[in-house]
């Protein structure tokens, strides 16, 4: 029997746990830091090198997508501006746990202090800026216990505690007020795609690209708009490649970033995946509270005729599907017919709702990179400033628009989002044990996310058949 991919990269993940551990016991993680970790490096930077250009293509598809500005009218308005205020709801809340909840924190602190060292080492090694301002290898008794966890000499470590980057960290705090406004707008976007740290600007490149394409004739534009199509499909194919050797790279990569953090000390190990289990519980939780908290609040607000029980009885084919796909696009057709049939919206909503949703609206994924970042930033010691966790609002939310409606997509996109504070985007092999469970039940929030709005426009617009609506037992009173 053939066996589906997602359970191919789980038997991967499993395995290079397995190895981690074994080789942590053995003595022989230098071993898999040397012959087998750079797999898991190549795996990194193949999502790097798409990513990039995958977020440009796809953002500016799906701007450019929307049709005729003057055909879009106010339903076009208010569906991009319910789409992002969900977005951006579910970013808020996943800051607002994993701040509260801390998950990242509850790892012995031995272990936040050797991956605390091991982020400077790296951001030292890439030229990047730590982000807190603060340097533990400046420490005599933290620059002792950097010589025991990595081959550099005492000459090296002062190289690496970089205090022209204090400097420059300096100079940031003493910009004005509007820095990042003007930060946001690109003097060169071809330098900026190189760039770690410039993923808003090539976010807003994209829209202003797609917007300014809308709005020339469609005898111009539209071979415009083939290319951008195509060269999104091209790289979308890309991705798809990869991830057929994912289960191999993934191996490699678990087993690599566990050896690396834990080195012979099988205790470290346990550490790790004692943080994972909490990152996941503030992950599900919020991911739950979108669910049946936030959507039917949202519901009752704006729509009022739709019960609590009848619209997840109407919907809970279409979120069974995306359960057990873990993609938006697979489960539009069911979505549609969930939507139409059962919560009574009129098909001119739903042709045109429903499959932005499925492009631009990505709540569960936005939640899930915000928990994340902040998850292993804490898990390294690393205190986020309010301007940082605004930085990553905005980063999750817009990215959401390019993010593919495929399983695994939000993986890439975690990526941009660590870029944009200046975090190293290896991290995301900590979450990977995870991630395939959390990537099932994200698509669940993408989906019932989807199925609100479309009935919130509906009923805006006069389009919401009260008699099918009715079907599901609604008990919302005006």
């Amino acid at each position: 029997m053939k066996l589906a991919l997602h359970w191919k990269i789980i038997i991967g993940l499993v395995l290079g746990v397995i190895w981690a551990i074994v080789s942590s016991q053995m003595g022989w993680s230098q071993f898999t830091i040397d012959w087998i970790a750079p797999f898991g490096t190549i795996f990194i930077n193949l999502l790097k090198l798409i990513a990039v250009p995958l977020v440009l293509f796809s953002i500016i598809s799906g701007v450019a997508g929307l049709g005729d500005p003057k055909s879009l009218g106010r339903m076009g308005a208010k569906t991009l501006g319910f789409y992002f205020a969900t977005t951006l709801l579910a970013v808020g809340l996943g800051l607002l746990l994993v701040n509260v909840i801390n998950p990242g924190k509850l790892v012995d602190e031995q272990s936040r202090i050797d991956n605390r060292i091991s982020y400077e080492l790296w951001a030292a090694s890439e030229g990047i800026e730590v982000k807190d301002g603060v340097n533990y290898l400046q420490d005599p008794t933290y620059r002792d216990r950097a010589l025991e966890i990595t081959e550099l000499s005492k000459a090296d470590l002062k190289d690496a505690t970089v205090e022209e980057k204090m400097a420059t960290a300096n100079q940031a705090k003493e910009a004005g007020p509007l820095q990042p406004l003007v930060d946001l707008v690109p003097q060169n976007i071809f330098s900026s795609l190189g760039d770690n740290g410039s993923m808003l600007k090539v976010i807003f490149f994209a829209i202003f690209f797609g917007i300014s394409l809308l709005l020339i004739p469609n005898e111009k534009s539209n071979p415009v708009k083939a290319f951008v199509d195509g060269t999104m499909e091209i790289f979308l194919k890309m991705v798809d490649i990869v991830m057929q050797a994912a289960p191999f790279f993934v191996f490699a990569l678990l087993a690599g970033v566990v050896s690396k953090m834990a080195g012979d000390d099988v205790g470290k190990v346990l550490e790790i995946f004692k943080g994972l289990s909490w990152y996941s519980l503030t992950v599900f939780l919020g991911l739950m509270l979108m669910i049946f908290a936030i959507y039917p609040l949202i519901l009752k607000l704006f729509v009022r005729v739709i019960s609590y029980t009848g619209f997840f009885k109407s919907i809970s084919p279409a979120q069974t599907l995306a359960f057990s796909t873990s993609s938006s696009a697979a489960t539009l057709p069911v979505t549609m017919e969930c939507v139409e049939d059962n919560l009574g919206v009129d098909k001119k909503v739903t042709g045109f709702v429903l499959p932005i949703g499925a492009t631009v609206n990505m709540d569960g994924t936005s939640l899930y990179q915000a928990v994340a970042v902040v998850f292993l930033a804490q898990l390294h010691m690393i205190d986020l400033t309010f301007a940082q966790q605004l930085t990553i609002v905005l980063t999750a939310s817009l990215a959401s628009i390019g993010s593919a409606a495929v399983p695994s997509a939000g993986l890439v996109m975690l990526i941009i989002v660590l870029q944009s504070v200046g975090l190293n985007p290896a991290w995301i092999g900590i979450i990977l044990p995870v991630d395939r469970i959390l990537d099932m039940c994200r698509t669940v929030v993408n989906v019932t996310g989807d199925a609100t709005v479309s009935s919130v426009i509906a009923k805006g617009e006069g389009l919401l058949h009260y008699d099918k609506a009715r079907e599901t037992e609604r008990t919302f009173e005006p």
